[in-house]
């Protein structure tokens, strides 16, 4: 009995980490297009969390918040870290990953997604022409790229904002 359950558990297991045919983990719990930024992939009527493996960096959709490694923990920031800040996130290619806390299993979406580093030919919702991104969470660059600088860390602490390659200006 105790090998059926483990071997159950390991197909379960196979199931829940096997790479679908357009390496996208989707999962769909409604519509939330409205709070996907335009710099998201389009496709997608619902998106929990971008993973981007050129950086090794999940976005939290709903929460409009970076999830990164810093000093050996994760952490969640409205703004890319400097060490970031020549990212661009316009361009840089989006993998949409409908699972609770994904950087739990970061060993596995860096290996599984290793593949997509480089890669800039993702359409995105500000280039898309569909009606159902008409009305998507749109920051005008606030958020999308930029990160704060000062103290001459890596961690994104300090003041006042660097000119990461997101579009447009912002301040707060």
């Amino acid at each position: 009995m105790k090998k059926m359950i483990l071997t159950a558990a390991i197909l379960i297991s196979c199931l829940f980490f096997s790479t679908n045919s357009n390496a996208q983990v989707h999962v769909s719990f409604g519509v939330n297009i409205g709070v996907q930024p335009e710099w998201g992939p389009v496709g997608y009527d619902h998106a929990d969390y971008y993973y981007m493996p050129d950086i090794g960096v999940y976005f939290d959709v709903p929460a409009h918040q970076y999830v990164y490694m810093s000093n050996g923990a994760w952490v969640r920031q409205a703004y890319l870290p400097y060490r970031y800040r020549d990212y661009d996130v316009y361009h840089g290619y989006k993998v949409v990953i409908n699972q609770p806390r994904p950087w739990i299993h970061d060993d596995v979406y860096r290996v599984r997604y290793a593949g997509y580093r480089g890669r800039h030919d993702q359409v995105i919702i500000r280039d898309s022409h569909e009606d159902k991104y008409r009305e998507h969470w749109h920051d005008n660059g606030r958020h999308n790229g930029w990160y704060k600088h000062g103290g001459g860390d890596d961690q994104g602490e300090g003041h006042g904002h660097g000119h990461g390659r997101g579009h447009g200006h912002g301040d707060d």
